[in-house]
């Protein structure tokens, strides 16, 4: 006896739930009122992302390149997980907080605002399982804020990802640099960084 061909029901198209897109101003104000305690947590594109649980090879990684930028830009110059301001349009709703920030101007000058595109060298973000945001969402975020060389460093595959050229909203100049190879930052030509020093 011929067996019949039943096809299965399509499974009904579920709608995504609704999310809250959170400006600067209310995180500030829930920070006021002790409502998100302790956690580390940045503000990107209306989203609260948390920064917490990053894993050995991660923290390994920015230990290792926070000490050699601190020897070449000075201890005032470098900041660790501090938040930045972006473009004008984007900080309503955003407020990163980048791994390793090199800023132009001494640390203590900013007293009751974040450095801004202008007062930033350098920008260092250290990706394992975040790599896709770090190279999109956040990369489009600093272009468009002008910031003129972003590093995202790539644990997964032991590289360095140099962005320059910032235009149009997105870095038009992208340069993996593998483990056997130096980056030098473009404040500071003379300053090679040797990448397979961060696997050590």
């Amino acid at each position: 006896m011929p067996t019949s061909h039943i096809e299965a029901p399509e499974r009904p198209t579920v709608p995504e739930p609704p999310r809250k897109r959170w400006t600067r101003a209310e995180c500030e104000m829930l920070v006021s009122h002790g409502f998100l305690g302790y956690q580390r947590l940045e503000l990107v594109e209306g989203e609260l992302i948390s920064k917490m649980g990053k894993k050995r090879p991660h923290s390994n990684a920015a230990r290792s390149l926070y000490g050699w930028l601190l020897q070449v830009f000075g201890f005032k110059f470098v900041l660790n997980e501090e938040s930045i301001d972006v473009a004008a349009t984007d900080n309503p709703i955003n407020e990163p907080v980048p791994d390793i920030v090199v800023i132009n101007g001494e640390f203590s000058t900013f007293v009751s605002q974040n450095p801004g595109p202008n007062d930033i060298r350098l920008l260092v973000e250290i990706a394992h399982s975040s790599l896709t945001f770090h190279l999109t969402t956040k990369a489009a975020l600093y272009a468009r804020a002008g910031i003129v060389e972003y590093w995202v460093l790539d644990v997964g595959k032991r590289r360095l990802l140099v962005h320059r050229d910032p235009a149009l909203g997105r870095y038009t100049t992208i340069t993996a640099c593998e483990e056997h190879e130096s980056v030098a930052p473009l404040t500071t030509p003379d300053n090679e960084f040797p990448i397979t020093s961060l696997f050590s």
